[in-house]
C-alpha cells in the first residue's frame, strides 16, 4: 500500500495522557503535520500537557466529541483524525456506567458519521482489555484474531467502538483502521491510574495500596513506543486491518509495585493490601507479531526498570501539574472504597 501523509490532523483526547503523548511525539517526528487537538478538558484532561508546542504546530479546541456541528466543521478541513477520547478507567466504570457510553459510544459514531462525509482517514485507538483476560498459567497472548470477552462497562464500551468502526468501514466504506494497545506508562498520565497514583503516593506521604493478591499481569509499553507505532499503523497500515502494539512487557502488578517502591527508596513492602474491585481481570498479553511484521515496527524503551525511573522523575518535577488533583482523587477512591465495604 502507497504510503499516507497527512498534513493536517485532528487528534481528540489530545490532552490526555496517551493523546498529549502522541501529540508531542508528531510535533517532535513529523514536521510537516499541523495538529488540531479536540478535548472536552475532563478531570483526565490537563491543559498543560500540550505546553511548549508553538501555535503553527497545534490548534486546541475545548469541546466534546458529541457535538455533531463542530465535528463537522473540524472534519471538514482534515486529512485525518486520530481517535484517543475515551472515558478509560474501570473503577469509574464500574461505579457509574453512564459516561463511558456516551463518550466511547456515541461519540465514536459522531466522528466517524463526520469521518465518512468528508472522507477523512480514521484511526480508532482501542484497548487490549476488549478480549477479556488469559489465565496466569496460559502461555497464549492475544493476537488480532482472538474473540472479544469484555469484563467492564469501561472495555465493554470500548468493544462497541471497535465494532463501530469496522461496521462503517464495511458498509460506508470509511477509511479505518484500529490499534489495540497493552498498558501505557510515562509521563503526564493522570494520577488515578496505577503506576502514577503509586508514585504521587509515596511522594505525598501516603502507603501505597494494591487490590486482591497483586498476582494480576498487565502488558506494560512505554507510550512513546505507542505513539511510534500508532504513526506506522496511520500512514502504512492497511485500511480496515487491526494491529495489536505491545511491547513484551508482562508484569504482575505486585512486581511493579515493588520496583516503584524500589526506585523510589522505599522497602519493598512498605504497602497495604485491599480487597479486589469486582471483574477484575486477571492478565493481557499482546503478540504483536503482525504490527512488526508488516509495518517493520519496533519498541525503542525495552528496559522497564530504566522507563519507570524517567517516570518517577517526571513525576518528581513535575508536582504543579499533578498536586492539584490529587485530594481529590484519593478522596474518590475512598468513596468507593467505602461503597464497596458496605
Amino acid at each position: 500500500m502507497r504510503e499516507f501523509l497527512p498534513k493536517n490532523i485532528v487528534v481528540t483526547g489530545g490532552a490526555g495522557f496517551i493523546g498529549s503523548n502522541f501529540v508531542h511525539w508528531m510535533v517532535d517526528n513529523q514536521p510537516d503535520v499541523h495538529v488540531t487537538v479536540l478535548d472536552a478538558l475532563t478531570y483526565a484532561g490537563n491543559r498543560e500537557s500540550l505546553a511548549g508546542i508553538s501555535d503553527d504546530r497545534m490548534s486546541f479546541v475545548r469541546g466534546d466529541i458529541c457535538d455533531v456541528d463542530l465535528v463537522d466543521r473540524l472534519f471538514s478541513d482534515v486529512d485525518a483524525v486520530v481517535h484517543f477520547a475515551a472515558e478509560s478507567h474501570n473503577d469509574n466504570s464500574i461505579a457509574d456506567p453512564e459516561p463511558f457510553l456516551r463518550t466511547n459510544v456515541r461519540g465514536t459514531f459522531v466522528l466517524l458519521e463526520a469521518a465518512r462525509k468528508h472522507g477523512v482517514r480514521f484511526h480508532h485507538i482501542s484497548t487490549d482489555e476488549v478480549y477479556g483476560d488469559l489465565a496466569l498459567d496460559d502461555p497464549s497472548r492475544f493476537t488480532e484474531e482472538t474473540p472479544y470477552r469484555p469484563s467492564s462497562p469501561y472495555s465493554s464500551t470500548k468493544a462497541s467502538s471497535d465494532l463501530l468502526v469496522r461496521a462503517w468501514h464495511r458498509t460506508y466504506g470509511v477509511e479505518a483502521t484500529i490499534s489495540n494497545c497493552s498498558n501505557n506508562y510515562g509521563p503526564r498520565q493522570h494520577i488515578e491510574k496505577f503506576i502514577p497514583r503509586q508514585i504521587t503516593n509515596i511522594l505525598c506521604g501516603i502507603r501505597p495500596k494494591l487490590y486482591g493478591d497483586g498476582l494480576n499481569v498487565r502488558d506494560w509499553i512505554h507510550t512513546e513506543d505507542h505513539s511510534s507505532a500508532v504513526w506506522a499503523i496511520l500512514t502504512r497500515g492497511r485500511i480496515g486491518e487491526t494491529y495489536l502494539i505491545g511491547a513484551d512487557g508482562e508484569r504482575s502488578n505486585v512486581d511493579v509495585l515493588h520496583a516503584i517502591l524500589k526506585g523510589m527508596g522505599r522497602s519493598t513492602d512498605d504497602f497495604d493490601w485491599v480487597r479486589d474491585r469486582p471483574g477484575h481481570d486477571r492478565r493481557y498479553a499482546i503478540d504483536a507479531s503482525k504490527l512488526r511484521a508488516e509495518l517493520g515496527w519496533e519498541p525503542v524503551h525495552t528496559d522497564f526498570t530504566k522507563g519507570l525511573a524517567s517516570t518517577i522523575e517526571w513525576y518528581k518535577e513535575n508536582g504543579g501539574w499533578w498536586r492539584g488533583s490529587k485530594d481529590a482523587t484519593e478522596a474518590k477512591y475512598a468513596k468507593q472504597e467505602q461503597r464497596g465495604n458496605q
